[in-house]
């Protein structure tokens, strides 16, 4: 029996930012990109707010309050109380950890590998290397091998020299074994998935990081037992997800109760309705100001690994939503259960690569592509979604606020 999006407010038609959604987005990512141009100053100050674990910077907090204000609204919504009846949903959540574990990382190793190490190597450079740190816990001396690198002394300092298009990889990797833990709440959300589900999911994903992930990267990257950075992904988490998720349930509760159903229902969610898109744009202006003289000076560098991370975005979307109308999901189970493993969880890739391989590495520089990427292909794919409802059974009740153009 397919679950419920859980969702109470009617539709009141479009605001501007939901009928003009990809002129806005266009609009965001260009102004982000000139302000890292042209006041690089202002970039940096906001991009140096930010949380550390070690030396990594692991959480940004003008994005993580922008990202509280795209998930309160959602979480705000959710009737909880049926959370776990969207939990007993075993179709949905079976296809997401199936695609999530056993296929998304090594799809994400296979694509990388080929565009990276064979099509793209003449582009990136066949002698051109890369200074990462030494890897954890070994002890190597100048001139020792390890994989394919070579130890060297750089500024007094030794260092790993590896091929540059293998640090590429490296990122593309972390990238491939993150799943996303917060921003597909509000993909989800925007193609009028079911927000309860896609809840549960998350939930899920985020157990399943704390003990895949480590056994995953170290598998794919060849390089030993990866140190799981669990500072870096508890952190991000009860940032991202536990604290909007919290807030949410407690006002829904509080209000609720002072006010009755239908003053919640027709005033308070109609004045949040703006909130997720408009922060989304804030986030994008944000994210592009921080990488935005980075975008300008390498392009080249920048689109050889923005292919193969598109492509494996799509494809991995593209086998959720077709195994999703296989096992005849409805579109509100389908459109998250495709999201979440199309989605990925750059915060803690990001972290990773920083604390694997240094902050300038050609790691950390892919999953910053990842970053860039990220939201305007997921947007991409919710007009998908939208689209193609029809291909999927109706009978679900469906998030109706999201924009549809």
């Amino acid at each position: 029996m397919p679950t419920e999006a859980n969702l109470t407010n009617k539709p009141k038609g479009l605001s501007v930012f939901e009928k003009y959604l990809t002129a806005w987005v266009i609009l965001c990512i260009a102004a982000g990109i000139v302000l890292g141009k042209f006041a690089p100053g202002v970039a940096r100050a906001l991009d140096e707010m930010a949380i550390h674990v070690g030396k990594a910077r692991v959480v940004s907090i003008p994005i993580a309050i922008c990202l509280f204000f795209m998930m309160y609204p959602i979480m705000v919504k959710i009737d909880f109380a049926r959370v776990i009846k969207a939990g007993g949903n075993i179709k949905p959540v079976g296809l997401t950890l199936f695609i999530n574990w056993a296929v998304k990382p090594f799809t994400m190793y296979a694509i990388a590998l080929f565009f990276l190490g064979t099509l793209f190597y003449g582009f990136i450079g066949p002698d051109a290397v890369d200074l990462v740190k030494m890897p954890f816990g070994r002890e190597l001396g100048v001139g020792d091998q390890y994989g394919a690198g070579t130890v060297v002394l750089h500024n007094g300092v030794k260092m790993l020299q590896v091929p540059l298009w293998r640090s590429y990889l490296a990122g593309c990797i972390l990238l491939g074994i993150a799943p996303c833990t917060a921003m597909v709440l509000v993909w989800g959300h925007l193609a009028k998935g079911n927000d309860a589900l896609t809840l549960v999911m998350v939930a899920i994903n985020s157990l399943g990081m704390l003990v895949l992930y480590g056994v995953l990267g170290g598998f794919l990257l060849g390089v030993g037992r990866l140190p799981v950075p669990w500072e870096a992904l508890l952190l991000s988490i009860s940032i991202y997800v536990a604290l909007p998720l919290v807030t949410g349930y407690l006002s829904r509760k509080w209000i609720i109760a002072a006010k009755g159903q239908t003053w919640f229902n027709e005033k308070f969610l109609h004045v949040l309705r703006p909130v997720t898109i408009v922060a989304l744009l804030i986030t994008l202006v944000l994210l592009f100001s921080f990488k935005g003289e980075m975008i300008l000076a390498d392009p080249l560098t920048i689109l050889w690994i923005a292919i193969p991370l598109f492509l494996q975005t799509t494809l991995i979307f593209a086998l959720g939503y077709a195994l999703a109308k296989l096992l005849k999901l409805s579109y509100a189970d389908a459109a998250p259960s495709a999201m979440i493993g199309a989605s990925n969880h750059f915060e803690v890739a990001i972290a990773t690569s920083t604390m694997l391989f240094g902050l300038s590495s050609g790691a950390a520089l892919a999953t910053v592509v990842g970053v860039l990427i990220e939201v305007p292909v997921m947007l991409m794919l919710v007009k998908v979604c939208l689209r193609t409802r029809a291909w999927f059974s109706p009978s679900t009740i469906e998030n109706t606020d999201a924009p549809t153009s």
